[in-house]
């Protein structure tokens, strides 16, 4: 009988991933991520649409409150008939024509003035009462005034925009050309840069992600001065439709509208977006863990 022991069998070598395997498995956790959210956000409209249709049929007065299934008639009608001031589209067109023209002039108009007034410290001191003065002028007082001077066509609802516009993207704008690094301006200089090159290698660079940050905030704005100019007085576009709605107290209608420029304001959105990624591919992505970059 032999006293030799078997000997025990040998360890399976672990397997090692790959580092295709290793992006392979974070895409697939980003992808169910990614869809777990939209099937969240999914549930949340369901229960608030559906609870709000439940209630305005047993419990409140729809006349006032209106309920989903209502809205979304409306929404049909005005898709497929057209409203009582001609088609939806050119309801659509007319705001968006007014909320582009005036995002534009006042976002040209913010930065050009939000970066000269941040690189002069002596201009900057010398104009900051009356900026600070006009910034605290009720918009809805200058919406009236511009009707009065301007009509009820389109000058008067994009000088609403512009105002609204303008001191979004000014103080963004004002803020990031001041807090350029020094150290690079003191560099470049000693280079023998001129001032323009400096402004336009070293500080308009840097203030882009202010300046673009603010414009998701003021096509916001844009869209909220030309529904209000429309609103104070106009004859085409969604806030004269809001309006009409309001005074013939149809709620559905007053809904509808909203609904109509939040998805244009949706839209936008995301072409800034787009845009932001685009312009700003050279700055360093910023890590996220577990998804924490939310917004």
């Amino acid at each position: 009988m032999s006293l030799e022991t078997p000997a025990a069998p040998a360890a399976p070598l672990p397997v090692l991933e790959t580092e295709q395997d290793i992006l392979a498995r974070a895409k697939q956790a980003a992808t169910r991520r990614k869809r777990n959210i939209w099937l969240l956000r999914l549930a949340i409209v369901v229960v608030w649409l559906g609870s709000w249709e439940l209630t305005a049929t047993y419990w409140i007065d729809p006349f006032f409150y209106s309920k989903p299934s209502k809205i979304w008639q409306r929404l049909v009608e005005w898709f497929t008939t057209g409203t009582d001031f001609g088609s939806i589209w050119y309801q659509i067109l007319v705001t968006v024509e007014e909320a582009a023209l005036g995002f534009v002039i006042g976002a040209f108009f913010g930065v050009v003035f939000g970066v000269i007034l941040g690189r002069s410290a002596y201009l900057a001191q010398v104009l900051a009462p009356f900026i600070k003065a006009a910034n605290a002028l009720p918009r809805i007082v200058l919406a009236a005034l511009f009707v009065i001077w301007f009509g009820l066509g389109l000058s008067s609802k994009v000088a609403t925009v512009v105002v609204l516009v303008f001191f979004a993207v000014f103080f963004n704008a004002f803020t990031g050309a001041r807090e350029v690094d020094r150290n690079l301006i003191d560099n470049a200089r000693i280079l023998g840069a001129t001032r323009g090159q400096v402004l336009k290698s070293i500080v308009l660079p840097s203030a882009t992600s202010w300046i673009l940050s603010s414009l998701h905030v003021a096509f916001g704005f844009a869209l909220i001065g030309a529904v209000v100019g429309e609103y104070t007085g106009a004859k085409a576009g969604m806030g004269f439709l809001i309006a009409n709605a309001q005074g013939t107290f149809d709620t559905a209608g007053v809904y509808a509208g909203m609904l109509i420029i939040t998805v244009v304001a949706l839209l936008a959105e995301w072409g800034i977006s787009t845009l932001e990624g685009r312009l700003l591919r050279w700055r360093p992505g910023v890590a996220s863990d577990d998804g924490r970059r939310d917004i």
